[in-house]
């Protein structure tokens, strides 16, 4: 009897979670069992590594083999499991040496011929073994790139299993050049220069991109919504290092990277149809929980045009996201967390015929109040800003130079880099990118605030105008105009701002 060990991840979420790989080569019938939760595509890898192995002129054990992925009371899925089951086997059975594959985590699925394969979840796996201590990762070529953005592991790629054990048996080397990462660069060719007029929209959207807040944008078809949307993404900064392996963890496990340029470097753009559903928009599915738009926008900006369209249980489903910055699912087989940390943008009509011109509408009262009652209260509260955008006169082409995507975008890096710089002072905002995301407690407690300043919220408060979570995000949003005025704390004058931007009358 002899015993193989190798080392594998299993993910849940987007995270990964280390899986120990016994094989067991004994006396016994010819055949493979696989023990330890393993769901359909780990059962079938019997098959698949078998074949693998006698294609790539290695020696299949003659005896029973046993499988065993502990912990065994954790789910194990994917085809991922390919190579460390078949490295297990062979290294039990004295086919190559096991001391090459000590402390080695090996991810890839294989092909009939003992091809690797790329596989999905790459980044968060190699995550996983470098968080617990292993020193070295292979996986196949293919995604040798995006295991090469985790620091702190050696990572290797393979391209077959005859490769691999070639290599263990100390006749060649594996691939270790990963394509070049491209330099950051690429602006989204989408320039604020073309829309015209709007000017209260475009203040809007700058003040959006400024402190990440949830943005409104009502008004006539042809006005420019959809277009001013489009364009916040290129007023955004690149991602720092933590955020930017948050993001692209998330479309590793989805399988949607680049395979030579993996890394998210821009703040991704995610725009759904009207006709989503809650589980393509918040995840859901069959006894595990895949995720959905909003966790596919973490980091970025999600759009949802022509919003009024969206069934309101559908909307609400963004409410807990919005707060929590996270998604929670619980299915069959266990709770799903997802990470959602998004900003979300939304454009409409006013009603359903989109007429530009009131006189001209042909809706009924009672079909516009239908129309605008999928935004519900309490999602319709947690919108920081609300901007109606006006038909434009006859005067169209008599408007001279408008700003461009790169003159704002150095207002909204300035007023960012001050509240970044702002809030990693204060312990309670420790994480903090932007005054959106900062605790409710921290701006009404500290900084300096003048009380004289906050009256236009008392009085709102004070009349029914706003709830205290509105008193909340108001009191964001003027740290952002402030930040936006080089103004060290806000005064009244960005208060009053603020609440204007609230509502859209």
């Amino acid at each position: 009897m002899a015993l193989g060990r190798t080392w594998a991840v299993t993910l849940h979420g987007v995270g990964g979670q280390m899986v120990e790989v016994e094989a067991d080569v004994g006396r016994g019938l010819p055949g493979v069992s696989i023990v330890g939760l393993p769901d359909s595509a780990v059962l079938q890898a019997r098959e698949r590594i078998r074949a693998a192995v006698t294609n790539s002129g290695l020696s299949w054990p003659a005896g029973k083999v046993v499988l065993s992925l502990s912990p065994a009371g954790l789910p194990k899925r994917g085809s991922g499991f390919d190579l460390a089951l078949a490295v297990g086997t062979l290294t039990a059975s004295g086919e190559l040496p096991a001391s090459c594959f000590d402390g080695t985590l090996l991810v890839g699925e294989l092909a009939l011929d003992g091809r690797v394969r790329a596989v999905r979840g790459v980044l968060p796996a190699v995550l996983a073994a470098r968080d617990a201590g292993l020193p070295r990762a292979i996986v196949p070529s293919a995604n040798l790139a995006e295991a090469r953005l985790v620091r702190g592991i050696d990572s290797a790629g393979v391209d077959s299993l005859a490769m691999l054990a070639v290599w263990s048996r100390g006749g060649g080397a594996l691939v270790t050049d990963a394509p070049a990462a491209r330099a950051v660069g690429g602006r989204p060719g989408e320039d604020l220069a073309e829309v015209y007029g709007q000017d209260d929209c475009r203040r809007a959207v700058e003040i959006a991109a400024a402190g990440g807040h949830a943005l409104l944008l009502r008004g006539a078809p042809g006005t420019g919504k959809t277009m001013l949307a489009r364009r916040l993404p290129g007023l955004l900064p690149d991602l720092g290092e933590r955020e930017a392996l948050e993001a692209t963890a998330v479309h590793s496990v989805m399988g949607t990277l680049a395979p030579r340029d993996p890394l998210l470097r821009r703040p991704p753009f995610v725009a759904p149809h009207h006709s989503a559903s809650v589980a393509s928009l918040v995840g859901g599915g069959n006894n595990v929980a895949r995720p959905g738009a909003v966790t596919l926008a973490h980091r970025g900006v999600l759009f949802l045009d022509e919003c009024a369209e969206f069934p309101a249980r559908v909307l609400d489903s963004l409410r807990t996201p919005l707060e929590d910055g996270e998604v929670r699912i619980a299915r069959r087989d266990g709770i799903s967390v997802y990470p959602a940390r998004f900003q979300l943008v939304m454009a409409a009509n006013d009603c359903p015929c989109g007429s530009a011109r009131p006189d001209a509408c042909t809706c009924t009262p009672d079909a516009r109040r239908r129309y605008g009652r999928s935004l519900t209260g309490p999602l319709r509260d947690r919108i920081d800003i609300a901007a109606r955008a006006l038909p434009i006169g006859s005067g169209l082409f008599a408007v001279g130079e408008v700003e461009d995507t790169a003159a704002v975008r150095g207002r909204v890096a300035a007023a960012r880099a001050a509240a970044a710089e702002r809030w990693a002072g204060c312990p309670d905002a420790a994480g903090a990118r932007a005054n959106a995301e900062v605790p409710g407690r921290v701006l009404r407690s500290v900084w300096g605030l003048d009380r004289s300043a906050l009256q236009p919220l008392d009085r709102a408060l004070a009349h029914g105008v706003l709830s205290a979570r509105g008193v909340d995000r108001c009191l964001r949003l003027a740290w952002t105009v402030a930040d936006l005025d080089g103004a060290t704390v806000p005064r009244e004058p960005h208060v009053a701002e603020a609440l204007m931007l609230r509502g859209e009358d």
